[in-house]
């Protein structure tokens, strides 16, 4: 039995990510939207300060990626990325770091969606050594406390 197709709302979310369109990112997602990274779970005003953040710090972020595929129940996408640190990185909940100049090469990992109707409602990365947002941090000289 093939695969469902890749649901129109992930296209578009991939589609925003590359374009830096946060508004169009905040289209795809659902407002109880989970980001689940290893250390917290940010929601939808979370991740949207989170992109705004790195896209201001970086205006250079550029993304690669292999083409969507469904494991199991998520979508999964193979993202490789990164960056000049060029901007003001204004993280939320951290102090502003002034651009360093550092280029940041994130880990080729996957990320993974779930879908429900027509909105994204959970986004988790893989947990990778060097991987976003830790990995940002670490290679632009942020001391940061152990795992």
């Amino acid at each position: 039995m093939p695969s469902p197709a890749i649901p129109a709302v992930l296209l578009a979310y991939v589609e925003g990510l590359k374009a830096h369109d946060v508004r169009k990112i905040a289209d795809t997602v659902s407002d109880d939207l989970a980001f689940v990274s290893a250390t917290r779970t940010l929601n939808k005003a979370q991740f949207l300060e989170m992109l705004v953040a790195l896209y201001t710090g970086f205006p250079d972020w550029h993304y690669d990626h292999d083409a969507p595929e469904w494991q199991a129940d998520l979508l999964a996408v193979k993202w490789r990325q990164g960056g000049t640190h060029a901007g003001v990185f204004a993280m939320p909940g951290m102090d502003p770091i002034a651009p360093t100049g550092r280029k940041v090469q994130i880990p080729e990992h996957y990320f993974f969606y779930r879908v429900a109707g027509d909105r994204i409602v959970m986004i988790r990365p893989e947990a990778v050594a060097g991987g976003a947002p830790r990995g940002i941090l670490e290679q632009i000289g942020v001391p940061l406390p152990p795992l």
